[in-house]
């Protein structure tokens, strides 16, 4: 039979996990660009060079319905505190 023994048991050397923050210390904002392809394109990868975002956490580029200008959106959490 197999007993669980606590004799002799010593406090765990394991740090107790680190506890999130709390959620009102991030807000979600949007970034929107538009522009025509070329110029979005550009802006995205000016973006990641200040490394600022990855340019596939931005989404596809969408036709605005106007000639030659599309739009793309980045969300991102921002620490506020």
């Amino acid at each position: 039979m197999l007993t669980e023994s606590t004799q002799g048991a010593t406090a765990s050397t394991v740090p107790p996990a680190l506890e999130p923050l709390p959620e009102h210390q991030f807000e979600v904002v949007r970034h929107m660009l538009f522009g025509s392809l070329l110029s979005v394109q550009l802006t995205i990868k000016e973006l990641h060079n200040k490394k600022y975002a990855e340019p596939n956490d931005w989404s596809k580029p969408i036709s605005t319905g106007r000639p030659n200008e599309v739009m793309a959106i980045l969300t991102k959490k921002v620490r506020v505190a």
